[in-house]
């Protein structure tokens, strides 16, 4: 059942994330112990989004009462494609034409990747439907 989309999140800070079930949705959850912040996503969906505390991944910002997540939170994979930013607690909404201008360079990538690995020959990579890279099978590698 889809909840009300949020405006805000309270920072939670845990040894360990609590089972989804038992998740509050109004919370961010952080495990210092394992690197990681996890919440509900923000537009109500019931998803769980999980947020790798890492200098290549996400970077978490805590003031002593609020918490920021950067770079954006973008759920594109899941069915509800929400992006935003979680900054000082609150919940900063991507505008959907940016969304949008987003979702038209990844195409561009993934068509562009499946050039480049096209034009390689032998072909030892395939880019499949989703603009994923596979080593082909059958090399003998």
């Amino acid at each position: 059942m889809k909840q009300k989309q949020r405006s805000s999140l309270r920072p939670v800070f845990v040894d360990s994330v609590p089972d989804t079930k038992l998740m509050d949705a109004d919370a961010l959850y952080v495990s210092m112990t394992y690197a990681t912040a996890i919440h509900m996503c923000a537009c109500g969906c019931g998803n769980e989004t999980v947020t790798p505390l890492a200098p290549d991944e996400w970077r978490l910002i805590y003031d002593g009462e609020t918490i920021s997540l950067a770079p954006s939170i973008g759920n594109q994979r899941l069915e509800c494609g929400s992006h935003y930013w979680i900054r000082r607690n609150r919940i900063v909404w991507v505008p959907d034409e940016k969304r949008r201008w987003i979702a038209s360079l990844k195409q561009a990538m993934r068509k562009a990747i499946r050039r480049l690995l096209r034009s390689r020959t032998p072909p030892l990579y395939r880019a499949d439907r989703d603009g994923r890279v596979r080593l082909r099978r059958g090399l003998g590698i």
